[in-house]
């Protein structure tokens, strides 16, 4: 079976994975499942992306609608939503990474997967709540 490799196929895979969910409205342990018939495995760093992002995605929408300026979490699309979801709980709850990765891996995933301006939605809300975070820290 394969795993994704490095943390940026992860961050992939958990966005794919929060995103299939909130389309298809199954559960994660289903598609998961799935992804194991398909001969892919779900790596502990995808899998510790999607239970943290899991158990705080109310907090975090919250956060996104705060940051969003006249959006609301539930008014993105499922996959921009997702992204940043996962660079939040990122941002939040991984002081090992440093927040300028968590925003610029979800720029990439932006751009390649999501509309051509997304990008720059994701960018703004992410910058926002880092600024946020930095002013508070100081």
């Amino acid at each position: 079976m394969s795993a994704p490799a490095g943390r940026r196929a992860a961050r992939r895979d958990a966005v794919v994975l929060l995103y299939q969910r909130d389309v298809t409205g199954l559960p994660l342990a289903e598609l998961e499942e799935n992804r194991l018939h398909e001969g892919d495995a779900v790596d502990e760093f995808t899998r510790a992306l999607v239970d943290g992002v899991s158990v705080d995605a109310a907090y975090l929408d919250a956060i996104i609608t705060d940051a969003a300026e006249g959006w609301t979490a539930e008014r993105l699309a499922p996959l921009e939503r997702n992204i940043l979801r996962v660079a939040l709980h990122e941002m939040l709850d991984w002081p090992d990474i440093p927040p300028a990765v968590s925003i610029a891996e979800a720029v990439a995933l932006t751009k390649r997967y999501c509309g051509p301006d997304a990008h720059r939605l994701v960018n703004g809300i992410l910058g926002r709540v880092e600024a946020e975070r930095a002013g508070s820290a100081s």
